[in-house]
């Protein structure tokens, strides 16, 4: 149970993780850079990737940087121009980011129903060992 239980924390974890990354592209949608000076380049969205822990159950995620980052947009009055007026816009779906809001908040109930039952079941035998 306690295998269970660690598992699911691993979950919440992730869940929590696609969560900032989202809210983090989302803060940052309007934040535009330069398409040649990376010292005032745009913001670059992030994503984040899970991989299984093998034998032990579970999840590891870590934030990864979105390919292509961003995209050229005209835009003559910016700061970040170039001579031909295009700026760097990040790549971000607002579409995409609030399903990966909804997807972490349904991956956090279920990992935390996931720990209600494994609580639940831990109760029931110990009841059973105590002859209740």
């Amino acid at each position: 149970m306690t295998n269970a239980i660690g598992i699911a924390l691993t979950g919440l974890n992730s869940a929590s993780l696609r969560l900032n990354a989202s809210a983090s592209n989302i803060a940052n949608v309007s934040t535009t850079g330069s398409l040649t000076d990376t010292a005032h380049a745009p913001y670059t969205p992030i994503t984040t990737q899970s991989t299984a822990l093998g034998a032990i159950g579970g999840v590891h995620t870590d934030f990864i940087a979105q390919e292509p980052a961003f995209t050229p947009a005209y835009d003559p009055d910016s700061p970040f121009t170039d001579e031909n007026g295009m700026i760097g816009v990040p790549n971000i779906n607002l579409a995409e980011e609030i399903v990966n809001i909804k997807l972490a908040a349904l991956s956090y109930k279920a990992n935390l129903s996931t720990i209600k039952v494994a609580g639940e079941l831990f109760d029931e035998l110990l009841d059973t060992f105590r002859g209740t």
